[in-house]
């Protein structure tokens, strides 16, 4: 496929590293010197006493943070070279850290019901046990957070929200922000109307603060954020609801966060003489990330000190983006080297799926606006949807391929690799026309990721990563299957719901043989966990189980698992 045509032209943000673009230095991750910055964090992950460096950045204070910096350096003055030695700093933070989870309360969802009426609507007595089973997991997943985080927040690197939540699972004992998009889906079909609604507030709550909702739970996420399905989470909650009240007292803040991707992470594009504003993950802070520390520090050995602080913003553009790490944010390196993690280059990427999330936000809030009778506010939303529109449709539509693609500021091009995310303008229900719907559709046919019975791969590309092949991963097949289940072609909705049959007897063969719900699987496999990227595959999980809710209250009277059986343990 070719590239775009000479008229895409770009307006702002070219291939310009960031770090020339900024003023001065970046900020760091947060303006903790001992959770984001500083010689203590260098040196314990440096010194890899954990295994996941997550763990460090995790546990809290036993005293102020002041206190604890003022003796690390004491102990550093009496020691010649001022490195510590593994033994040392591991004495030292037993000394003065808790481990990790000691900011939370026990807690289990008072709303938790263990007959929700999604029961009603599954046919397959198999499949009932197991949704069962897995409506029991929130129990396991529910969180609150200690009124000490809220008293003494220097003390910790949780964040506090004033809400009970649901996490997603293993290392991630914290909220993270679009993982919860899913969860809230689940909750709400598991008549968990109240942990929804609460999981939402808290969602409110760190727009109003910071003026966007973070990455997660941690400080050390406080600089970036995540796709952007806030408005989306108040649509689920408003449908089950219809609570106008809650709408109006809190649409501000909807606004609030938008805007926030409209002034902090956009970037023109002029395609045939017209100018479009679209959006991109565009991270501007520098040093490694404080959980993955020892990696970034490793991965930039040899650069420049410029060529370090642009790779690990990066990095965070990234994490910002969900998929972290993915061949889709790296430029290729000089043949015949392939491209690596080192060669991120996130910020140079306009996605499809970001937006295709900020056109269906834009057409929600003229919607919301609408609803409580504000006529100016509403037309200005719905002008600005068809903005959007229009610029996916000239921008990121690739008429020789028949389906959307990700557009590279740097190479002036559209990047032609295969990703779900190509689809999801069709989910979003985005400037797509009945002829763009049916040509994506054979798009998605003729691409060999559907000769993987275990779900649609994340891509095609075999690079180690998390966010590559083999890998599979729940929301990205929920948001090609919902697409395809809107179209009003009876042949994609009939491959919408072939996917959801294999999504499902997949997931329920490996919850079979491990007894647990995994973040992702292998396409390969024959129904096991994931693998690759920076970490263990982790169980839990929360957007896993609450895919499968959704994929059983859609076709719950016609799935099936022949052949399959559960057990009723955890019930």
């Amino acid at each position: 496929m070719p590239a775009l045509p000479r008229w895409v032209l770009l307006g702002l943000c070219m291939a310009v590293p960031i770090w020339q673009a900024a003023e001065g230095r970046f900020p760091p991750p947060c303006d903790s010197k001992i959770y984001c910055t500083g010689e203590l964090l260098r040196q314990v992950q440096l010194a890899k006493l954990f295994s996941d460096d997550k763990h460090f950045v995790d546990m809290p204070l036993r005293e102020s943070p002041e206190t604890v910096l003022e003796r690390f350096q004491q102990l550093v003055n009496t020691t010649p070279s001022g490195a510590l030695s593994k033994q040392q700093l591991a004495e030292f933070v037993e000394s003065h850290f808790f481990p990790p989870g000691q900011e939370f309360e026990p807690w289990e969802p008072p709303d938790w019901t263990g007959s929700p009426q999604l029961l009603s609507r599954i046919s397959d007595p198999k499949l009932q046990l197991w949704a069962l089973e897995l409506n029991a997991k929130w129990k396991q997943l529910g969180r609150k957070i200690s009124a000490e985080v809220k008293i003494k927040p220097e003390r910790y690197s949780l964040m506090y929200v004033p809400n009970p939540l649901i996490v997603p699972g293993g290392r991630f004992i914290e909220y993270y922000y679009w993982d919860s998009f899913w969860v809230i889906e689940g909750l709400l079909l598991s008549d968990m109307v109240a942990t929804a609604r609460g999981m939402i507030q808290n969602f409110l709550y760190l727009v109003d603060k910071f003026g966007h909702v973070p990455n997660g739970g941690r400080i050390y996420y406080e600089r970036r954020s995540q796709p952007p399905f806030l408005t989306l989470m108040v649509e689920s909650y408003l449908k089950r609801t219809n609570d106008t009240a809650f709408l109006r007292d809190h649409i501000h803040l909807l606004e609030a966060e938008y805007q926030f991707w409209q002034e902090q992470r956009a970037v023109k594009v002029t395609a045939a003489g017209k100018e479009h504003l679209l959006n991109r993950y565009n991270v501007r802070v520098g040093e490694p990330r404080p959980e993955s520390y020892s990696t970034d520090v490793e991965l930039a050995m040899g650069m420049d000190e410029e060529a370090q602080q642009n790779l690990w913003a990066e990095l965070k553009g990234a994490a910002e983006s969900g998929w972290d790490f993915s061949s889709r944010w790296f430029l290729p390196g000089p043949p015949p080297l392939p491209a690596t993690r080192k060669d991120t280059q996130t910020s140079t990427v306009i996605p499809v799926d970001l937006n295709a999330i900020l056109c269906r936000t834009e057409r929600l809030l003229a919607s919301f606006y609408k609803a409580l009778g504000n006529g100016e506010k509403a037309d200005g939303f719905q002008a600005a949807h068809e903005r959007r529109a229009a610029a996916i449709r000239a921008v990121l539509w690739n008429e020789n391929a028949g389906v959307w693609l990700d557009y590279s500021l740097a190479r002036r091009r559209h990047n032609e690799a295969f990703y779900p995310s190509n689809l999801t303008p069709l989910w979003a229900e985005c400037g797509v026309e009945p002829a763009a719907a049916e040509r994506a559709l054979l798009y998605l046919e003729g691409s060999s990721a559907l000769s993987y019975t275990n779900g649609i791969p994340t891509s095609l590309a075999s690079t180690g990563e998390q966010w590559d092949l083999p890998n599979a991963w729940a929301p990205l097949q929920h948001l090609v299957i919902t697409g395809l289940a809107k179209s009003p072609s009876p042949r994609a909705r009939n491959l919408a719901f072939t996917l959801a049959q294999n999504w499902v007897r997949m997931n329920l063969a490996a919850y079979e043989k491990y007894h647990a719900m995994f973040e992702k699987y292998d396409v390969e496999g024959d129904g096991k966990p994931g693998s690759g990227g920076e970490y263990e595959v982790q169980e839990g999980f929360g957007w896993t189980n609450a895919v499968i809710f959704q994929l059983l209250d859609r076709y719950g009277d016609l799935l099936n698992v022949t052949g399959s059986s559960v057990s009723s343990s955890g019930v």
